[in-house]
């Protein structure tokens, strides 16, 4: 678009239009990322980042996180290594090896590599963590490799395992690299999640990259995180084991401890959690850090909960819709017509290849919901799927147009040049080479052939015309759900559509309906993560090919070592995945997954919204997702000053609410309540110490609690020293919340 200036000359007023969308989205995101720590120093290309230490370290938190994580998700509760706590700990190791090991190396190539490069730095520091956080990515492939075998019955054996979990987790890697010009480069996408990623590191190698004065401000923001870091691993032990009433903090259901309706509204686990107060920052960071979170996401979830949960949930309840008046108000639990909890056994023909009998559904019940879960996991899954395609066509139009005519088609293609960090940073001494497509494109073909070879040569039902289905299903939601977690920190599934559609092409048929899902949703899941990891490698300064292989080191290293533990687990603990099973190991995650295939995969849409179902009515969700964003788009143009207008998100509002069940209103509500504190009070009044110690709060007290809570479970609760301990504040939450019951 062009236009003749005062003077005559042409004047590109798109190119201007361009430029400005990116620097006023800039400007906004600056103060953010300072106080996080982002490019408050110049690079240092000089400095190591593939040393001998950094792999060994590196590799040892990587097994062992994905042998702690896979193993205790066969647990309930189940406990894990945080990945902030990784980071943490990676810290004080490298700084003993930088002690302890000596400057011997060899030179190859004209390269020395040493035991002891010097200073155990930052870029190492990172790539450690980055390498380690493979590990986080094993829960899902777990529960349904788990389901498979323990609940289904059928063992393929370790090749389909490593073959199937390969290619969902390659595929997502793919999915970040050959979409990261529009989900990872612009600036605007700021990826929350790693904020407090960025400010530890500069809080724990602060002195190693600044003068005096800036080396003096990071030391105070180190010793601030030790501070809080003490204070939340020992305060963690009140609400975790000695006070357990403080994390559920349900006062109101201690007060009238019979009354069903108190309960329903105030109780926090088949409640929906009204007057949400908890002192367990568990439970306050239990859908991620809300200090992390910019403020216009937490309003907008805020509205949903009070509109969706604290209006429409208890009207459509106490007016028995759907006849759920005679169910828990909310639970994650599907029941027969007699309100007990549904038995699937009962209408699944195993000799057959676990499909679904009809003459035994009819004789003994069709399935019943809960409200909050038919509303939460059904309604709003189905309108949130929808408004992430007319949000994207209304909303994000723009903004694609000004990405693809800034960037080449053959930078895309060649990928020679820094453009990733030049478009975040001014510095123009960046030497990086970037990372060629090709190389994403290879892995997406590689991820395709292990889903082709897995669906066909073992008796999963699925075909390879279904594996080429799922992961184009993926590869549509990648970029929309991707912006929506890249600016908000809250994920959008498409776990439900996933199941659906193959609920309606393999009908009946159980292990189709569960690998469709695992490649279709979950291969989604786990690009977001390798996303988010190449946006916090840009943050650092991460030469872009040294972070490509050691994300590919850590997702193969991640994949042996969790199917490794899965097959001992399997094998060795008597029980396990049963009621009888020793220390809690009763697979919780699978067996939810279990009960999703047997409504979906033997049951299927087809019968479950039949004319005659009482659930059809949810359908029309997919209207009002389509619908919504239309008009509130609408709304944004008649009335264009309206600032709160423009913070209106709707994939957000519909889709906000996704951990409900089993979270509960007191999970977000308090999760509101502090990010809104900190993000408008503390923010605006005390903002010199909101940019120097928020976010090193935030991943101090993610730390601590982790730490904390993996220290009381194998020096406590698996000794079995907590056995007898009990007190008024160890039981009083379970006597006055009948909802836990």
């Amino acid at each position: 678009m062009e236009t003749k200036g005062r003077d005559g000359q042409t004047i590109d007023t798109q190119r201007f239009a361009d430029e400005d969308f990116f620097s006023a989205r800039k400007k906004l995101s600056n103060d953010v990322l300072s106080a996080a720590g982002v490019n408050v120093v110049p690079d240092d290309p000089a400095l190591p980042c593939l040393t001998l230490r950094m792999w060994v370290i590196g590799i040892g938190f990587c097994v062992i996180g994905s042998g702690v994580n896979t193993l205790y998700t066969f647990r309930f509760p189940s406990i894990s290594l945080s990945q902030s706590a990784i980071q943490f700990l990676a810290y004080p190791v490298g700084k003993a090896c930088e002690v302890v090991l000596p400057d011997w190396g060899v030179t190859i190539l004209g390269s020395r590599h040493s035991l002891n490069p010097g200073p155990f730095n930052y870029k190492e520091n990172i790539l450690i963590y980055i390498l380690a956080n493979l590990s986080f990515m094993t829960r899902l492939s777990v529960d349904v490799l788990t389901e498979q075998r323990a609940f289904d019955g059928y063992e393929a054996g370790w090749g389909f395992e490593i073959t199937m979990s390969l290619a969902t987790i390659l595929f997502g890697f793919a999915l970040a690299g050959i979409g990261r010009a529009f989900v990872v480069e612009p600036p605007d996408l700021i990826w929350p999640g790693v904020l407090g990623n960025t400010a530890l590191s500069a809080a724990l190698h602060g002195s190693n990259k600044t003068e005096q004065s800036e080396s003096s401000q990071r030391s105070s923001g180190y010793r601030f995180f030790l501070w809080t870091f003490a204070a939340g691993f020992s305060w963690y032990w009140l609400p975790n084991f000695l006070f357990p009433a403080l994390g559920y903090f349900t006062w109101i259901c201690w007060i009238s401890p019979r009354s069903t309706v108190v309960n329903q509204i105030f109780g926090m686990n088949s409640g929906i959690g009204v007057f949400p107060f908890t002192f367990d920052w568990s439970q306050i960071s239990y859908i991620g850090s809300p200090l992390v979170v910019p403020t216009w996401v937490i309003l907008n979830i805020v509205a949903s909960l009070v509109f969706w949960i604290y209006i429409i949930t208890p009207a459509m309840y106490y007016s028995n819709t759907w006849h759920s008046a005679y169910l828990p108000l909310q639970s994650n639990s599907i029941f027969d017509n007699m309100g007990k909890l549904y038995n699937v056994s009962r209408v699944i023909n195993k000799k057959g290849g676990y499909t679904f009998d009809s003459d035994k559904y009819d004789a003994y019940s069709d399935i019943r919901l809960p409200v909050t879960y038919a509303l939460s996991k059904f309604g709003l899954s189905f309108a949130t799927i929808a408004s992430l395609i007319s949000w994207t066509l209304f909303e994000k139009r723009a903004e694609i147009g000004t990405i693809l005519r800034r960037v080449k088609l053959s930078s895309i293609l060649g990928r020679a040049a820094t453009s990733g960090q030049k478009a975040h940073f001014d510095d123009t001494s960046f030497r990086y080479k970037d990372v060629p497509m090709w190389w994403y494109i290879v892995s997406a073909v590689l991820a395709l052939f292990f889903a082709i070879f897995a669906s066909e040569y073992y008796p999963v039902q699925l075909r390879w015309y279904g594996a080429l289905l799922a992961l184009a299903v993926s590869a549509i939601f990648f970029i929309p759900i991707a912006w929506v977690f890249a600016t908000t920190n809250t994920k959008i599934g498409i776990e439900l559509l996933c199941r659906i559609i193959a609920g309606y092409v393999w009908e009946g048929k159980v292990l189709a309906n569960l690998w469709f899902f695992s490649l279709g949703s979950i291969s989604g899941v786990k690009g977001l993560a390798f996303a988010q990891d190449l946006k916090l490698g840009i943050y650092c300064n991460i030469p872009p090919r040294n972070l490509f292989l050691v994300q590919i080191v850590g997702l193969v290293i991640g994949t042996v070592s969790q199917v490794s533990v899965l097959n001992w687990a399997l094998t060795h603990i008597p029980n396990i995945c049963t009621l009888d099973a020793p220390n809690g190991f009763t697979c919780p995650f699978s067996r939810t997954y279990f009960n999703t295939s047997m409504v979906w995969g033997a049951l299927g849409p087809r019968k479950f919204f039949s004319p005659a179902a009482p659930y059809r009515s949810l359908l029309w969700f997919f209207l009002l997702g389509f619908l919504l964003p239309a008009a509130v788009y609408g709304l944004k143009k008649v009335f264009p000053e309206a600032r709160w207008l423009r913070r209106i998100q709707v994939p957000l509002f519909l889709g906000g609410l996704g951990y409900i069940p089993p979270a509960s209103g007191t999970n977000y509500g308090s999760w509101a309540i502090v990010g809104l504190l900190f993000g408008l009070l503390v923010k605006k009044r005390y903002n010199s110490w909101w940019k120097k110690y928020n976010f090193v709060l935030s991943t101090s007290l993610d730390c601590s609690t982790a730490i904390s809570g993996i220290l009381i479970f194998f020096a406590i609760v698996y000794t079995g020293a907590s056995k007898g301990f009990e007190w008024w504040g160890t039981t009083v939450y379970k006597v006055g919340d009948l909802c836990f019951k």
